[in-house]
Order: structure tokens, then sequence, then C-alpha cells
């Protein structure tokens, strides 16, 4: 399939600290692909320096076929780019903003494409109402529609969906999942995991590094990680003292189950069997995320 995003080596310093560390990356045409890793990872850097706003300091490659160094302007005019922060303009309504954008954009007809783009993102009962008085959900749904009305190629969302209610990101989800049949590609950064398992393939990054990638189903069968899971009670007490013990990595609960997980089975097996107090255990496979939550434990180490 052909690349909409193919990127080799990318280096990026500020000062003495590296930002992004020799990342290649590759994300097909019409793909979803989820952006993961810890604050600081390099994730927004990353996103940036596809779209020209920040110059990598070695590496290179291409984004919608075009140079990301050399032609970072005109890469700029097809892309649609949704930063972590709301940066529209509070004392306009939406359809106001949405207008701004299109003059931005030169779009002809700017009055059809923005009640269009109005009409899709389902904003027509709030289309004259001040962006300021938007909920967060609403926000996220005009910068969207911002995003998205020029029509561009590729989506770049740096954590869309922080701070909004389950049933907001579950829409704009829905809406990404739309555009995305149409054959619009999606790079999106996100640390809920129910986000990241609506993503076609999922690459994480640790320490400006490419750690692991692939589908969601992929990254957690080959992560190797061990996990055992049992109901009962006292559950909260059960869970503080295995994370005391070796080899246990991590000890949740989750309603009426505890869940631990860990790279060593004996570990896990020895520490379960030493509390007693008549839980059974049942190993299960690992979800991802007791992989990713591994992984944000872990050093950054380059994938193969």
């Amino acid at each position: 399939m052909t690349a909409a995003i193919d990127v080799r080596d990318l280096h990026k310093r500020y000062g003495e600290r590296r930002v992004v560390d020799g990342l290649t990356l590759s994300v097909a045409e019409g793909e979803i692909c989820g952006f993961l890793g810890a604050n600081g990872s390099g994730k927004t850097t990353t996103i940036r320096m596809l779209c020209g706003l920040v110059k990598p300091d070695g590496g290179g490659g291409t984004c919608l076929g075009m140079d990301i160094i050399r032609d970072a302007p005109r890469i700029r005019l097809q892309i649609g780019y949704m930063t972590q922060r709301f940066s529209f303009y509070e004392d306009l309504t939406v359809t106001e903003n949405l207008d701004f954008v299109a003059a931005v954009y030169e779009i002809a007809n700017r009055r059809e494409a923005v009640k269009a783009i109005i009409a899709r993102m389902g904003l027509a009962d709030r289309a004259d109402q001040l962006a300021g008085q938007l909920s967060g959900g609403w926000k996220q749904r005009l910068a969207l529609a911002a995003c998205v009305l020029h029509k561009p190629k590729l989506l770049l969302l740096d954590e869309p969906t922080a701070g909004v209610d389950a049933k907001a990101r579950r829409e704009f989800w829905d809406l990404i999942h739309d555009m995305a049949a149409d054959g619009l590609t999606v790079l999106v950064s996100t640390h809920y995991m129910d986000e990241a398992e609506r993503c076609g393939r999922i690459v994480y990054l640790s320490d400006g590094k490419l750690v692991v990638q692939g589908t969601p189903d992929e990254v957690a069968r080959d992560s190797k990680l061990v996990t055992f899971r049992a109901t009962g009670t006292d559950l909260d007490l059960v869970a503080r003292a295995l994370r005391t013990l070796p080899g246990v990595e991590s000890a949740a609960v989750f309603g009426s189950a505890l869940h631990i997980a860990g790279m060593d089975r004996a570990a896990l097996e020895r520490a379960t069997g030493s509390l007693g107090g008549g839980l059974v255990w049942h190993e299960v496979p690992p979800q991802l995320e007791d992989v990713l939550i591994h992984l944000l434990s872990q050093p950054g180490k380059a994938a193969a």
C-alpha cells in the first residue's frame, strides 16, 4: 500500500535532551494509526516535524509524497492538525470560526462548505453559539470540523479527546472512523486504552525511540507478558501486598476481579501462592492496557 507517512531516522534535540532519537515510521494511506507513549516520549515533536512546524536535526522522509523539509508549506495545505489545546476564537460563534478557517484556506463557495461541515459534524444546533460557551466535547468537535473543512488527505491529532467525557469521546471516534472509511489517513496520539484499541495499528514511543508497533492484538500477543486473574473479597488489601513481591509489575482491582502482570511466570505463581486467602487464580491473555503499563515501567529500548 502507498504510504501517507514515510520517514526515516528522524532526530530532534532541544539543548542536551534528545526528544526524538532515530525514529522510523510508516503509515499507510487510509490507516488509523495510534501514537502512544508517556508524556515527553516525543509524540508531539514527531507530529510537528511531520507537518513542517519543526525542522528535524537529522533524517527525513515524506508526508503525502512530499519532502517534510523542502515541501513543508505544501504539506500544511493538505493536512489537518489538531493540537492538544483548543486553538480557536472563543468570542466567535461556531459558524464564524469555521468561516474564518475557510477564508484562510481560500475555499471556494465557503458558505456552502461551512454549512456542509456543520451538518456532518452534528453542530447545527450550536452553529450560532459562541465557541467559548461550548463544553469540552463540543469544542473538540468544532476543532475537528475546522481541521477537515479543507478536505485534507491526512489528519494529525494530538491527544484530541483529553478531558472529554466517555460519550463525547466515542462520538468523536465514530466521526474519525467515518472519515477513514472515505480514505482519510489518521495519526492520533492518545493515552486512552479504549481509543488505542480502535486503531488499526499502534506505535509506542519511549525516549524518542520506537519500542513496539503492530495491531493492538499483535502488541498484546507478542509482549510475552504473563497475566493472572482472581475474584474474591478484600482485593484491595491483596493487591497492595502483591505489589511488594518480586516479579509483580502491576496488581490492579477491576470491580470484583484482581489482575496481576509480570514477565516472570514462576515469580507470579510464587507471589499468588504465598498470600493464601482462598483466591483461585487463572491465567488470562494480556490486555493492551497491561502491556502499555509494562512498557511505561521499562527504559526505552528501540524495536528491532
